[in-house]
């Protein structure tokens, strides 16, 4: 069985620095990366949604490395997100040759039976998301290349409307419909995963399932009023485990990022308890 674990917008500042002037990330982070390696199975790649850092620092990206080092024996993609910038992302991690010098972080990695296709929708100075004609073109090849392997698409900025206005603004507002058409000639794409909502969303899309996880801090309010305001909350962090059984489909499961009470017995002693 493949396993692949998706985190989602950390939003990692420097050592003591706080997002929104209110929370600290990065114990969430560090919270996180702890339930991971509490998990029976240990996945086989890490893949990382956008907003890694806070402003593309190379001191948040320094500090981001610090929080993912127990994770070290794990084979980790990153991919950045309107927080992040292409080239200092780079120059902090040399050692992710997957990460290119072009103008575009886009790559495509074996993992296990499955392929990772990721696809960099950032607009620089911006927070909303782009797909120009030459990011897609090269999905059409790479998809085309792949077509006789399970694929799992990735990227930040969700492809679809998920009715929080204020989130909606700042999304996908580019190529969202070029993107669906060329996954509907794809019957192989197992499942389009997306960061930037703070939120566990999931869509038709394409033939496939589209959907974005939680932040590992800070979620983004529930509000479907199109005129709610922007603002985030405290509720429950998580992550998403993708996991592809030999000749299967993709099932994705939510995973609750900390400590609880248990595992306990359903039984005692080969019976109910009353």
């Amino acid at each position: 069985m493949t396993l692949l674990l998706q985190l989602s917008d950390p939003h990692i500042r420097e050592p003591g620095r706080l997002a929104y002037g209110r929370i600290n990330t990065a114990p969430y982070l560090a919270q996180a990366v702890q339930t991971i390696l509490r998990q029976p199975q240990r996945p086989d790649a890490i893949v990382i949604t956008g907003d890694l850092t806070d402003f593309g620092r190379a001191a948040e990206y320094e500090h981001l490395q610090s929080l993912l080092a127990p994770l070290a024996d794990v084979a980790l993609y990153l991919l950045p997100g309107n927080h992040d910038e292409r080239q200092q992302l780079r120059a902090s991690f040399p050692a992710h040759a997957y990460l290119g010098n072009g103008e575009f972080v886009q790559y495509s990695v074996p993992i296990g039976d499955l392929q990772l296709v990721t696809l960099d929708t950032v607009t620089p100075g911006e927070s909303h998301g782009t797909l120009c004609a030459r990011r897609l073109e090269w999905l059409a090849a790479e998809l085309e290349r792949q077509r006789h392997k399970p694929v799992v698409i990735a990227m930040h900025h969700p492809p679809f409307r998920t009715l929080i206005g204020h989130m909606d603004k700042i999304g996908l507002l580019s190529g969202a419909a070029e993107l669906e058409a060329i996954v509907a000639r794809h019957l192989n794409v197992e499942r389009v995963i997306c960061g930037h909502l703070h939120r566990s969303i999931q869509v038709r899309f394409g033939g496939t399932i589209a959907s974005t996880v939680p932040s590992p801090a800070h979620q983004v309010c529930l509000d479907l009023d199109p005129d709610a305001a922007s603002a985030w909350t405290y509720e429950p962090p998580a992550y998403a485990l993708h996991a592809l059984p030999k000749g299967g489909r993709l099932v994705s499961h939510l995973a609750a990022s900390g400590a609880f009470e248990g595992p306990f017995p359903f039984h005692d002693g080969g019976k109910l308890i009353d």
